[in-house]
């Protein structure tokens, strides 16, 4: 398989969506509190320009498992 950017994309993409499913279907276990808590990453620019207006919002809920997710897909990616 041609390693490229896209490919990348999509590994890093999955990545964090598998760490994000497996950290919500762990969050009601109480000792694995610590890997499923969430903090968000918000990013809000917006722009009025007398013609053009926009208001964009980005938002991130990061946990260490849906790190872990992340660097688990970058790993699998350069075994490709």
């Amino acid at each position: 398989m041609k390693k490229n950017f896209w490919v990348l994309l999509l590994f890093i993409v999955i990545g964090l969506l598998a760490g994000a499913l497996i950290a919500r279907s762990l969050a009601t276990v109480p000792g694995l509190s610590f890997l499923t808590k969430t903090y968000p990453i918000v990013w809000s620019p917006s722009a009025d320009l007398l013609v053009l207006s926009y208001d964009f919002t980005l938002r991130i809920h990061v946990s260490l498992l849906s790190i872990a997710g992340l660097a688990f897909a970058i790993w699998l990616y350069r075994k490709l």
